[in-house]
């Protein structure tokens, strides 16, 4: 039994030495996300305007314009702090923000997946429904008759269309347009907000070094 302690100790002693990977890869994965996102609307800036305050098309969020400004500069910045580890603790916050913000006002409704599933009786919400999460279980009601949807589509496509050129660059799937991606985010930067930029590749962990911050 000594013997296995031993081993696992030095397993964890040698773990350590690339604890930085960790938050390096989910800052790396993050920032073309958030910096794609905030850039697009920006670019986009009076179409995203209308989509915040329209109540019946749009999300009907009051001072549409300072709303997008907001969630468009604290995508774009955060995203850019991201890449290089500046005060990552802190710009998490908002975009932690943001991701609650979209999963309640635009995909909530729709349940847990970003993409129906063909047959959501072998679906990780079928687990979810079951301990009564309710996200899984719209996401359970969304996606009855997936499965004969995207096959009666497909049977019309390659009757009257060119299948392989269509689905060359991907099969057809039903766009679900749920929470799962938003909260996969959410959890992400949660990590991120405890963890911090991590070390050696993080302007946080040297300019900790040079300051004495702790926590950086």
């Amino acid at each position: 039994m000594q013997r296995i302690i031993l081993w696992y100790n030095l397993c964890l002693s040698k773990l350590q030495c690339i604890d930085w990977l960790g938050p390096l890869a989910l800052r790396l994965y993050l920032a073309p996300i958030f910096i794609g996102a905030g850039l697009h609307k920006f670019a986009n800036w009076d179409s995203m305007v209308a989509w915040f305050g329209n109540p019946d098309w749009g999300l009907g969020l009051p001072l549409p314009g300072l709303m997008v400004l907001l969630a468009a500069g604290a995508e774009l910045i955060g995203g850019l702090a991201l890449v290089v580890g500046l005060a990552t603790r802190l710009v998490v916050i908002p975009l932690m923000f943001t991701m609650l913000v979209a999963a309640a006002t635009t995909h909530w409704d729709n349940g847990w997946f970003a993409i129906a599933p063909g047959d959501p009786n072998t679906s990780t919400a079928k687990v979810l429904a079951m301990v009564g999460i309710p996200a899984a279980e719209r996401s359970l009601e969304n996606s009855e008759g997936v499965g004969e949807r995207l096959q009666a589509a497909r049977d019309l496509l390659q009757t009257h269309g060119n299948y392989a050129w269509l689905s060359e660059k991907g099969p057809f799937v039903i766009l679900n347009n749920g929470i799962e991606f938003a909260a996969t985010y959410f959890i992400m930067l949660l990590t991120l907000l405890f963890a911090g930029g991590g070390r050696w590749c993080s302007l946080d962990y040297w300019l900790g070094r040079r300051l004495g911050i702790k926590g950086s």
